[in-house]
């Protein structure tokens, strides 16, 4: 996928040829609301969970949701068949759109919204049966983390401080309790429970918190 198809406002388009202007909010201030499909075999996996996850998002910080969850689910197809792969991660992202630089919600604006599609990679045989190397780190990100916001700048921070470490992932704490890693939700087994951070402003639910909570149900384990 040296130069593949995207859709950015209307229009499918190669991704080199993707342009959004400079005064775009996402860009002077990271405002905006991302989200990312995965497929496996061409098939969104829990596709509906994840634009709830966008909805909720949107409303949170008061951008207009500019598609209902059908038109959504149709963008999403076309740059899925404009692109032929099969397990893959569509990325969409919307900003509240391009407007006078200024801190306050700009009025009658026109998000941006953005799509594109990428290989997924799973993880290796190795790493499921041996595990990764991770480090622990305090979280200093915001009180809002159950946004799924475009400015990610504490999870880059954390994110690197993995990769400065010569690990995989950064397990972050605040207070002295887990919340997430820098891009991942933790769960734990002990005893025979399958533990897991509360669904609150500290961590980002991610859709599999939902699965894993309806297995451990269906199994009888307790959650």
């Amino acid at each position: 996928m040296d130069d593949p198809i995207v859709y950015l406002n209307g229009v499918l388009t190669p991704l080199s040829d993707a342009k959004v202007p400079v005064l775009d909010r996402g860009f002077i201030f990271g405002d905006g609301i991302y989200d990312v499909v995965p497929l496996y075999g061409k098939k969104g996996f829990r596709t509906k969970e994840h634009l709830a996850r966008l909805f909720r998002s949107l409303a949170m910080i008061g951008i207009p949701n500019p598609h209902t969850e059908e038109q959504w689910r149709a963008l999403i197809d076309q740059v899925v068949a404009a692109n032929g792969l099969d397990d893959q991660l569509v990325y969409i992202q919307v900003t509240r759109g391009v407007a006078k630089r200024t801190h306050a919600f700009p009025k009658e604006v026109t998000p941006t919204v953005f799509i594109m599609t990428n290989p997924l990679v799973l993880p290796s045989e190795k790493a499921r049966h041996e595990g990764v190397a991770c480090v622990a780190i305090e979280d200093r990100r915001w009180l809002n983390c159950q946004i799924k916001a475009t400015s990610l700048l504490g999870n880059i921070l954390a994110a690197e401080h993995a990769a400065q470490s010569g690990v995989l992932e950064s397990i972050q704490f605040r207070d002295e309790y887990l919340t997430e890693g820098s891009s991942s939700n933790i769960w734990v087994v002990k005893n025979g429970t399958l533990l897991a951070p509360p669904k609150d402003n500290l961590i980002l639910e991610g859709i599999r918190y939902g699965l894993l909570e309806e297995l451990c149900v269906s199994e009888g384990i307790p959650f």
